[in-house]
């Protein structure tokens, strides 16, 4: 990846916290690093260096800033949004796959050899597969250290390293200090909520308009998966090695979330799903600004800046939902659903409000007829949806292949274009997906004074690229 030298420090000098995340300034000087909102005293220009990730600038021998976390600046926004090899891997990575199947199994998955996979991420970011690994593990070691009771021992296997001697040596690489400094230089802070629970601050770009957020996932909560109360949302995870639930709670600057998990080793993919479904790396600025060229957009775009695109926690759950919601309300797809949670069991959290996760494939395979109450034919399309998955032939989580995605969807009986597009838009995160047949978008397009017949629609949203997933958003909500 090449970045723009003078670009580059124009942003440092202005502290600009739209670049955090998308680059890290490195100062010789001083051997740290920063994110380019840093307040610190500028540096000399002859004294920086400029990297495209935190583990290209700790493989430089820089240690990171004290002062401005740049290991808590929120992710590059291409990593969401790219479906290319290299934004799927950082997907995987970033939700642990290294850490549980190491470098092979995440070559596996997308399909190359571990060579040429880490030289497209060397040459993209300045970094291998381990090294990006190795990054994410000091930051949810830092995260424990500072937020948890856990012992430093406890800390170190469940952050994902694979010795306490190499949890050691890295925190001192990456922090400068050791891991007990580290700790008491947070003053003993820790999460209330007792064993199991962290408390930590979610960050992103400005604007964010939580209330359109916190407005779409209300809207079609599951009752004992999810809720929105009290200002904040609440659901259930399915997570790697167990369960978990979790509280997400905008406030100024930042998303305070509360996680409750039955294994810390899960620590990492459970942040790492919350800012996904939240959307919270997105660069709403870039968004705005282009769907902003619309007249018919730029008012509610003005009056609402920072809309995002809610993605999934679960691609298998979101598909079950999509599939029962087809041509019914949303009122009555989720009374059907709650029906099937009741017939599949699953261990519910009581201290969170008996919250609980989604059934996984095998259980919704393994449900009896009545648990579905829906047309024969439906209930058939979920089953197969729960077989392919189960089996592997359908990837419907961050790091899938779109286009496989698509063309395996295509296959199932009972799937059709508007299920495949939500689920491209909201499971896999395409930002440029417009469901121009839906009748909510065709009822926002008609508020808006635009087409609502859906072929002049599709054709019209061209002006929106590469951002139509978050036209159609603003259409929902003009609905």
């Amino acid at each position: 990846m090449e970045l723009d030298f003078e670009r580059c420090y124009r942003a440092v000098d202005s502290r600009d916290p739209r670049f955090d995340g998308w680059f890290y300034t490195g100062v010789t000087s001083t051997g740290i690093y920063c994110r380019p909102s840093c307040p610190a005293m500028t540096p000399k220009r002859q004294n920086v260096r400029f990297f495209p990730s935190a583990a290209a600038a700790q493989g430089a021998g820089l240690r990171a800033c004290r002062r401005c976390r740049p290991d808590a600046a929120p992710g590059s926004p291409q990593w969401d949004v790219r479906a290319d090899v290299v934004g799927r891997a950082m997907r995987l990575i970033a939700d642990g796959v290294v850490d549980r199947d190491g470098v092979p199994g995440l070559a596996s998955r997308l399909g190359y050899t571990e060579r040429h996979l880490h030289r497209m991420l060397r040459a993209e970011l300045g970094a291998g597969p381990l090294a990006l690994a190795r990054a994410q593990r000091a930051q949810t070691a830092r995260i424990l250290v500072e937020t948890t009771g856990l012992g430093l021992a406890e800390v170190a296997f469940a952050a994902g390293f694979g010795s306490v001697r190499q949890f050691n040596d890295t925190v001192r690489e990456v922090y400068g200090v050791t891991p007990s400094e580290l700790r008491a230089g947070r003053g003993g802070q820790r999460s209330a909520g007792g064993a199991g629970t962290v408390t930590l601050r979610l960050a992103h770009r400005p604007p964010l308009h939580a209330g359109a957020l916190l407005d779409f996932l209300a809207l079609r909560a599951l009752p004992g998966v999810e809720e929105v109360r009290g200002g904040a949302y609440h659901r259930g995870l399915r997570l790697p090695h167990g369960s978990g639930t979790v509280t997400l709670a905008p406030v100024d600057g930042h998303v305070a979330a509360t996680l409750r998990l039955a294994d810390m080793r899960d620590l990492a993919p459970a942040v790492a799903r919350c800012r996904r479904l939240l959307d919270l790396d997105a660069d709403p600025v870039a968004v705005d600004a282009t769907l902003a060229e619309d007249p018919a957009l730029a008012p509610a775009v003005a009056a609402e800046p920072g809309v995002r695109l809610p993605h999934a926690v679960d691609g298998f759950e979101l598909a079950v939902r999509a599939v029962t919601t087809q041509q019914v309300s949303l009122r009555s797809a989720r009374t059907t659903l709650t029906r099937l949670l009741a017939a599949v069991p699953g261990a519910t959290d009581e201290e969170a409000g008996g919250l609980r996760a989604f059934p996984t494939p095998a259980e919704v395979l393994a449900a009896p007829d009545t648990a579905f109450r829906m047309p024969g034919a439906r209930r058939e399309t979920i089953r197969a949806l729960a077989r392919a998955v189960a089996e592997g032939e359908l990837d419907l989580e961050p790091g899938g292949d779109r286009e496989e995605a698509a063309r395996c969807l295509a296959a199932v009986p009972g799937v059709g274009p508007w299920t495949a597009g939500y689920l491209a838009m909201r499971a896999l995160g395409d930002p440029d997906v417009v469901l121009a047949t839906d009748l909510g978008v065709r009822r926002g397009a008609a508020a808006l004074g635009l087409p609502d017949d859906p072929t002049t629609l599709h054709a019209y949203a061209d002006r929106w690229r590469p951002w139509r997933s978050y036209a159609t958003i603003r259409l929902w909500r003009a609905a």
